[in-house]
């Protein structure tokens, strides 16, 4: 959809960014050990997100993976955000909820996205209010976008009764993160 708006507007945004301190990790739980070592198959930290997972690209949910939850982690949350987006707040990728802490892996495609039919239950919404992956689209010419995925042990399951927002699942969350990791990727549409 961003892929439409001219490199000009883009250019002249370029300044405009939410902030990497705003991401819920560094914002809401700076404070808390970020000792879970989160991965993908697809990039390396702090290394370009390859098209496939992109607007440009399938539109997919990267393959994840990650080791060392800390005892008595009894649910995950896995929330990716833009902090480079134009606007006040960084822009919500995806909401993901009540992962089971068995689990160490999530393969690509895991997620709904547009085109494409993946798991879409215990997901909160993006902020496009869609319960789903939304794939890195930057504006052309805003430079390059990181894109955090942060994933957090917590010590007790969420549930909620409808699809939530950031809002919700971050109030959810507090007293609850044992721990967390973090993931940057980034993105750039010239």
């Amino acid at each position: 959809m961003l892929e439409k708006i001219p490199s000009g507007i883009g250019h002249a945004l370029r300044g405009v960014r939410a902030g990497y301190e705003k991401i819920v990790a560094e914002d809401d739980f700076g404070d808390i050990a970020d000792t879970i070592p989160l991965e993908s198959e697809a990039f390396d930290d702090g290394e370009s997100i390859p098209p496939r997972y992109t607007a440009d690209g399938e539109r997919i949910s990267p393959p994840l993976r990650w080791r060392a939850l800390p005892p008595g982690t009894e649910g995950l949350v896995l929330i990716v955000e833009d902090p480079d987006a134009p606007g006040a707040e960084p822009l919500v990728h995806l909401l993901a909820w009540d992962l089971p802490p068995a689990m160490e892996t999530l393969p690509e495609g895991e997620f709904r996205s547009p085109g494409h039919r993946g798991l879409d239950e215990n997901l909160g919404r993006n902020s496009y209010l869609q319960t789903a992956w939304l794939p890195p689209d930057p504006p052309s010419g805003h430079g390059p976008h990181l894109y955090c995925f942060q994933l957090f042990a917590l010590s007790k399951k969420l549930d909620f009764a409808h699809a939530p927002g950031r809002k919700a699942v971050v109030q959810a969350m507090r007293g609850h993160v044992l721990a967390k990791g973090v993931l940057v990727g980034t993105y750039e549409r010239v």
